[in-house]
């Protein structure tokens, strides 16, 4: 079984550049760079739609994901504060009787 080849960043901006500025076609430009078509083609696609934050790496984060990823852990945390105090409030009800 064969592993995925992993281009870097300025790799794949400069084949996307070869297309966008240099006026390349997606063909030419794969072929030139031993890339299948659809690669190219799908990391052009990327670059156009995350807007700036394309090809950032593994585990690197857009703010918005940073985001979620910190309101979820504050609901998490909230919720088992909650499930503290549910349970704090039956232990001092039953004390009071």
């Amino acid at each position: 079984m064969s592993t995925r080849k992993q281009y870097s960043k300025e790799f794949k901006l400069d084949a996307i550049s070869l297309v966008t500025d240099q006026g390349y076609t997606i063909t030419e430009a794969a072929r030139s760079l031993e890339l299948n078509r659809s690669v190219l083609q799908r990391w052009i696609k990327e670059s156009e739609s995350d807007e700036g934050q394309a090809f950032r790496g593994n585990g690197k984060l857009t703010p918005d994901q940073a985001e979620i990823r910190r309101l979820k852990e504050e609901n998490r945390r909230l919720k088992m504060e909650k499930e503290i105090l549910k349970k704090a409030t039956v232990f001092f009800a039953k004390e009071t009787r």
